[in-house]
């Protein structure tokens, strides 16, 4: 494993420098935000996971253990336990009884291309293991050795969710024809 180009700030973060956390949140925030808004598929919630995720680590940076794994295998960790923890939630929410209906339309200023919103719309869809893989892997453009370490599975597991995922999407969009 080579030199971890965060290193240093990880190291003045643990040391409780308030420069480094503002020069990480403007390093690793947009990768952050897109991932627990596709795992979550509510950018409000993937704001308050995103908060959560640098919170924690200004108070954990110290615990970082430099060449146990890389920096970003460790932030992706803490902001997909977070995501999870948020979905299990939900679960636990649905099985009671809730009159209002939230509206997940997407915010005007947000809107994608249908495209990329039947995509989204899918992959809320798919088992959430999954679903992180693709987003590790595709959307993060982590290696399949990063992405491993991350969801904390062999390279092996790994690939056979790609590949169970890539077929449960491509099954949805291609029966997908437009019934929205």
């Amino acid at each position: 494993m080579g030199a971890d180009p965060d290193e240093e700030l990880v190291r003045r973060i643990g040391a409780g420098d308030p420069a480094a956390v503002q020069a990480m949140v403007a390093r690793k925030l947009q990768r952050i935000l897109a991932l627990a808004t596709r795992m979550l598929g509510d950018p409000a919630e993937a704001e308050d996971v995103a908060q959560e995720t640098f919170v924690r680590i200004w108070r954990h940076a110290s615990g970082w253990r430099q060449g146990h794994a890389r920096f970003d295998t460790w932030i992706h960790r803490v902001a997909l336990n977070l995501c999870y923890d948020r979905l299990r939630r939900r679960r636990e929410w649905t099985t009671d009884e809730l009159t209002e209906v939230a509206d997940e339309a997407p915010l005007p200023d947000a809107m994608p291309g249908d495209e990329e919103l039947k995509v989204n719309k899918a992959l809320q869809r798919i088992a959430p293991r999954q679903r992180e893989a693709i987003v590790l892997v595709y959307y993060q453009e982590l290696s399949n050795i990063e992405a491993a370490g991350a969801m904390q599975v062999s390279v092996d597991a790994l690939e056979s969710l790609l590949a169970r995922g890539r077929r449960a999407l491509q099954a949805m969009l291609v029966g997908d024809d437009g019934d929205d």
